[in-house]
């Protein structure tokens, strides 16, 4: 299995090396101080959501379905009631009754899953209250893990497939990812701790973790996660205004308000500042992992570029990337509130009511609060990324040193060079062998295909 780090490029030098640890090493020992500290502890208060009840596997065997009996309306006139009605025969596999046939009623209803034999279900056994002796039993919903498990699987293999090293990189870091929410983010904010400082701590281990375990211990590596880092606090600093101004209470779903009766100590407005961090973490990696890449890359197709050129190449990338990571972010939230959006459909206010609503401004911050932050990330992980790299290379990228100032490159030379042939043989086109393409000393200076351009601490 080949991998892009066979050939690494040439090691930064000490200094530069010295500058990245010392600012980097300061801030991830701050970062898991910080997380111990808010790392929730054994009897933190815990959510009353009710009596958990017992959910068995199932296989559905036989489905009878008959008339729905007729209902009496409020009116007092006969009417059809709300089908499907009839019984499932359904095999339990585990529980007490594993092994024996069990009968239940047709799921009916909104949102009832419609169940066929060999299906697999899941079954909860209802206890009548007033007789512990007689229970019935119902279907929940599909038993899911099957298909599930498969789609991972798939998911997996495709990553490693393409990424190779790198892939498997990203799945570990994945799996980081979604431990660190799980076993500190969520359990923070459900303990009362400040779901803001909760989800920014959890934010910066999560880019810690994903990107140094991802992408190796490089310093292009280091600029992306300074460049991450800052944008993050910027983020969380404009999102606490931009709620301040528009007086969002963090009630604005319906989720909210029910997270709210079951668990009161959460701070609802904290939790929608922590919803807009952990939102924006994953498109900030995308763009600062990005622009550090580029100027790697630019940097060793061309060593002759200075800081200045560097930088203003990379942020042409930047903007073309901005541009269409502004309608990703966009859509994604129009995606996940597509219900929401379809009931301002039936709305009978005002266009201008509707929007300064809270639970549709809420969404308006989340995107331009989220698009706000990306912007800034591209001109400051830009910028570290210039500066590391063109410290890197000898003479420091300066503009000018002791022979003059640095000439400017040609455009035609380049192009030139980019659609010549690396060797002096002749043009297959042309019949005078005088006419042969010269070598070129401009494509030469392009670093070998299979190289990594990542430069190694």
């Amino acid at each position: 299995m080949g991998s892009d780090h066979t050939r690494s490029a040439p090691s930064a030098p000490p200094r530069v090396r010295r500058i990245l640890v010392a600012t980097v090493v300061p801030l991830f020992v701050a970062t898991v101080v910080a997380a111990l500290v808010l790392w929730p502890r054994d009897g933190s208060p815990q959510t009353d959501g009710g009596a958990n009840l017992a959910r068995y596997h199932g296989t559905v065997t036989r489905v009878v379905t008959e008339p729905c009996p007729p209902t009496q309306s409020p009116e007092g006139t006969p009417g059809a009631a709300d089908g499907p009605c009839g019984t499932v025969d359904v095999r339990v596999h585990d529980g007490p009754a594993s092994g024996q046939q069990v009968q239940t009623p047709v799921p009916a209803g909104p949102g009832a899953p419609r169940v066929e034999v060999d299906d697999e279900v899941i079954l909860v056994e209802l206890t009548d209250p007033t007789d512990p002796a007689a229970s019935s039993w119902n279907i929940a919903e599909h038993q899911r893990g099957t298909p599930l498990l498969w789609l991972a699987v798939v998911f997996a293999a495709a990553i490693v497939a393409f990424g190779r090293w790198r892939g498997l990189a990203a799945l570990a870091g994945l799996a980081a990812s979604f431990a660190i929410l799980l076993t500190f983010v969520l359990p923070g904010i459900a303990a009362g701790r400040s779901p803001l400082l909760v989800a920014v701590v959890g934010a910066a281990l999560i880019m810690f973790v994903v990107l140094y375990l991802t992408h190796g211990v490089t310093a292009q590596t280091s600029v992306a996660v300074l460049g991450t880092l800052g944008s993050l606090v910027l983020t969380g600093v404009l999102a606490t205004i931009a709620t301040a101004a528009t007086h969002l209470t963090g009630f604005g779903s319906e989720d909210a308000t029910t997270l709210s009766m079951f668990q009161a100590n959460v701070d609802l407005h904290g939790l929608l500042l922590a919803g807009i961090i952990i939102g924006s973490l994953g498109v900030l990696d995308d763009v600062t992992v990005t622009q550090a890449a580029t100027v790697t890359e630019l940097a060793n197709a061309n060593p002759g570029l200075t800081r200045l050129q560097l930088y203003r190449a990379a942020t042409r990338v930047g903007r073309a990337h901005i541009a269409s990571t502004v309608n990703t972010i966009v859509l994604a939230y129009a995606g996940a509130s597509l219900p929401l959006l379809l009931l301002l459909t039936a709305d009978s206010r005002p266009i201008g009511q509707i929007l300064t609503s809270e639970f549709l401004a809420q969404e308006i911050v989340r995107s331009a609060v989220a698009t706000l932050g990306l912007i800034a990330a591209v001109p400051l992980t830009t910028g570290l990324a210039a500066l590391v790299t063109a410290a890197g290379r000898q003479g420091g990228g300066s503009t000018s040193d002791a022979s003059g100032p640095r000439p400017q490159p040609d455009r035609a030379e380049a192009l030139a060079a980019l659609i010549s042939p690396r060797t002096g043989r002749p043009d297959s086109t042309s019949p005078d062998p005088a006419r042969a393409t010269p070598p070129s000393t401009a494509t030469d200076r392009w670093p070998e295909p299979d190289r990594s351009t990542d430069t190694a601490w």
